[in-house]
């Protein structure tokens, strides 16, 4: 028996039943282990130690995967393919370990960009060590959420009543704010007046037009900073004729956009549904482990917690195929649009 440890229950039963009754697949629920709420969690004076305790949410899927585990042959950490994904995996090997049952037992840890069972069964023949860079991001993360809030929390408690915390994010965050306030209030403000002119068609439609130059010199911001110079302008340009001398069109070419990477997914849905970040992100994850779709839990989307832009290969070849058929090759690009880029 091969036991796979993935986050969520949903995935698990995706997952497992397009590995087969070869696989056992359980999940972690999230994060297994975090640092206990007392001074000394994390001591800066013995590089960084950290002390960790088994959460008590977890305790009853711990014993699950432990029972597993001692009659599983091999040992396949599945969790999420982000940082938060590898220190899970990082932790239940630790756990495994501590409890003396990774004797004599492989243990790989693969990846899943999405839920579809030709991507899982690419992922579990494509095993990988544990990336330490990835759980030494975490843990520096982790360390500074504990140094910074573990410390400022207390004081803002005492100063402001009914606060909940702060830590590494809500402190920079209000240091950004203020530094806005004080440009706010030492902003000096500058006059400046715009033009435009609204013309008549033979069709008695109004047309409004912005100006660009007056008298060739070019019009910008600042080029009338009151109201009399506003008013001269204006008394030129009625003692002008205006003519049309030149209409041109052109035939553009617009690609579609680009994927969605997690801040412009959280961006369009707040600016198009009114969705805070929450929401859309639980909803995002629903889409990933899959929904059910005639008596099939199916994977709709690509893992979303990301500045990638990467699209499903098989969701590629789907699209190509009912654009060829169902609309008509003329509308069919010769490759598909490649969307990746450098992400520093």
């Amino acid at each position: 028996m091969n036991l796979v440890i993935v986050e969520s229950p949903a995935k698990a039963k995706t997952i497992n039943k397009y590995l087969g009754d070869k696989y056992k697949v359980l999940a972690s629920y999230g994060h297994i282990r975090d640092l206990p709420s007392k001074n000394g969690s994390v001591d800066p004076e013995q590089d960084f130690k950290m002390e960790w305790e088994v959460d008590s949410f977890s305790k009853k899927y711990l014993k699950e995967i432990t029972d597993a585990a001692k009659n599983s042959s091999k040992i396949i950490l599945a969790t999420d393919p982000d940082r938060e994904g590898e220190a899970i995996a990082w932790h239940v090997k630790e756990y495994l370990n501590e409890k003396k049952l990774l004797k004599d037992k492989e243990i790989e840890r693969v990846v899943f960009n999405e839920i579809t069972k030709k991507a899982v069964i690419h992922g579990i023949e494509n095993p990988r060590q544990i990336e330490p860079l990835l759980v030494d991001a975490y843990m520096a993360r982790r360390a500074l959420d504990y140094l910074v809030g573990f410390n400022i929390s207390p004081i803002l408690w005492t100063k402001l009543p009914g606060s909940k915390s702060a830590g590494r994010v809500q402190s920079v965050a209000l240091k950004l704010i203020t530094e806005r306030e004080h440009q706010i209030e030492s902003f000096k403000p500058d006059e400046f007046w715009t033009l435009s002119i609204k013309f008549i068609d033979q069709k008695n439609q109004n047309i409004t037009a912005s100006i660009s130059q007056l008298d060739n010199n070019k019009i910008e911001k600042f080029s009338f900073r009151n109201k009399d110079e506003i008013n001269t302008a204006i008394s030129n340009i009625k003692k002008k004729k205006f003519n049309i001398t030149d209409i041109s069109s052109k035939v553009v070419n617009r690609n579609p956009s680009g994927p969605f990477t997690t801040s412009t997914l959280q961006q369009t849905a707040s600016s198009k549904l009114g969705f805070g970040a929450s929401r859309t992100m639980q909803i995002a994850q629903k889409l990933y482990q899959g929904i059910e779709i005639e008596g099939e839990t199916i994977g709709l989307i690509t893992y979303m917690r990301t500045d990638g832009t990467n699209l499903s290969k098989d969701a590629v070849s789907a699209f190509r195929d009912y654009i060829q058929n169902k609309i008509g090759n003329e509308y069919l690009p010769k490759d598909a649009l490649n969307y990746s880029g450098k992400k520093d």
